[in-house]
């Protein structure tokens, strides 16, 4: 399972791109600089002049996540594709892909355009692709570059004749690969009946631009908990997804692969997709299996906390140690306009809402000192630029004051930041700085 390429001249430049006011949190002296020369300075988050909010990502949580789920799925023969819509961070990508990663997934056109800007050389679309100028731009850049590798979802005859249709007149190339999706009632894309899947199959068989590599499918989208109940329904549904592939081999569709593309498994129940892609298959099939975890890297302190395998009461636990939460926003407290109520900088432009409010943690004082845990506190609300914290009777809570959040989903995270400070191990001495693209 060789790891996909990056341009690394490329992701180097970055460091090379200048600070200014575009970025928010940056110190003014800052302003002129590189990237890379700013982070040579190894400047401090609360003495050098950096503004909250502020959201820092934990080198040594990150690099512990990186090597856990690297390690992890080698040993359990799982090729990784991390999903890139996570971070959209080509300095990450290129962390995962030294780490072992066989591909980036993306979600849309425009991400997979950033991921080519910076020469990933395989890419997942965990999409169907019915655009015909994102359909024609692939094809190009298929023909563009020997060494590109792609795949995408369909699930629709109608899919499968839009991109056909897409790709009409043009001079014969490398074919698109897809595989058809499985999806469940009342969730994403998908077919909904394995008949279905395979009468797309059989659109595809006869297009002369497609070629069917596989099936794919998003076990997140059948549970949302971690109850047995919830963890029974992913299995189910990944039972069904294996009877897919089998009903296609046995039509002879996924006839003369080297190995058949097999894909599922977001940052919740990765533990029943390897379960299930590792177990024997019939005789004559052999499979790729492919996770696209993405939540992994920052891991978080809510959504994941809750439901990462390697998060809710270590489900894993024997193998390696459980993800660190490897996010964490920082501001200062405002106001204290009322008693138990502390006004702070963090708003829903600036840290995730859609899964859990931000959890305050940690303290430091306005004045300095060491960091320490905070209790007794909690936010109730997030306005567009303002925190609502309640503050317990027996907590002091100054103005001035920083107070350091934990986060959830950070998918809805990194997009808010296109510049990220990372941090070492003290939380305040600034290493790198991560830039993202969204």
């Amino acid at each position: 399972m060789r790891p996909a390429n990056i341009d690394r001249a490329a992701v180097a430049a970055i460091g090379s791109e200048r600070v200014d006011w575009h970025f928010k949190g940056m110190p003014s002296w800052a302003f002129g600089a590189t990237l890379g020369e700013v982070a040579a300075r190894r400047p401090r988050l609360f003495t050098d002049g950096f503004v909250g909010p502020l959201v820092v990502i934990d080198k040594p949580a990150l690099e512990h996540n990186l090597r856990t789920m690297a390690e992890w799925c080698a040993r359990h023969g799982l090729a990784l594709a991390p999903h890139g819509k996570t971070t959209m961070a080509p300095q990450l990508f290129a962390a995962q892909l030294d780490a072992g990663a066989w591909a980036i997934t993306v979600a849309t056109p425009s991400q997979l355009r950033v991921c080519r800007a910076f020469g990933v050389s395989r890419i997942v679309l965990a999409n169907e692709l019915v655009e015909a100028p994102a359909v024609r731009w692939v094809a190009d850049e298929l023909d563009r570059d020997a060494d590109f590798e792609f795949v995408c979802w369909v699930d629709s005859a109608r899919g499968v004749e839009l991109m056909t249709e897409a790709l009409a007149g043009r001079t014969p190339g490398r074919p698109v690969d897809v595989a058809v999706e499985l999806g469940a009632a009342g969730g994403r894309t998908g077919v909904r009946e394995l008949a279905e899947g395979l009468a797309v199959a059989e659109a595809v068989a006869a297009s002369p631009a497609l070629r069917l590599v596989g099936v794919a499918g998003y076990e997140g989208a059948v549970a949302h908990e971690a109850t047995p109940d919830a963890l029974s329904t992913v299995d189910e549904y990944l039972g069904r997804l294996r009877e897919l592939v089998v009903l296609l081999a046995g039509a002879g569709h996924l006839a003369g692969l080297e190995r058949v593309f097999v894909s599922a498994g977001g940052s919740s129940y990765f533990d029943q997709v390897a379960a299930a892609f590792t177990a024997p298959w019939p005789a004559g099939i052999e499979v790729l299996p492919v996770v696209r975890s993405g939540a992994y890297l920052t891991h978080d302190d809510g959504l994941y906390r809750r439901l990462s395998p390697f998060g809710r009461a270590h489900a894993l636990a024997g193998d390696e140690p459980p993800f660190r939460p490897a996010l964490r926003a920082w501001a200062q407290v405002l106001s204290r306009p009322e008693p138990g109520l502390a006004l702070l900088p963090l708003g829903r432009r600036d840290a995730s809402f859609d899964q859990d409010l931000p959890e305050p943690q940690v303290l430091r004082r306005a004045g300095g000192g060491p960091e320490r845990p905070l209790a007794g506190c909690r936010v109730t609300a997030l306005a567009d630029q303002h925190a609502f914290l309640e503050v317990g009777p027996d907590v002091e809570l100054a103005v001035g004051d920083w107070v350091g959040f934990g986060l959830s989903h950070p998918c809805t995270v990194f997009d808010k930041w296109p510049l990220l400070p990372v941090v070492d191990a003290d939380g305040e001495t600034v290493v790198d700085l991560v830039r993202t693209y969204f």
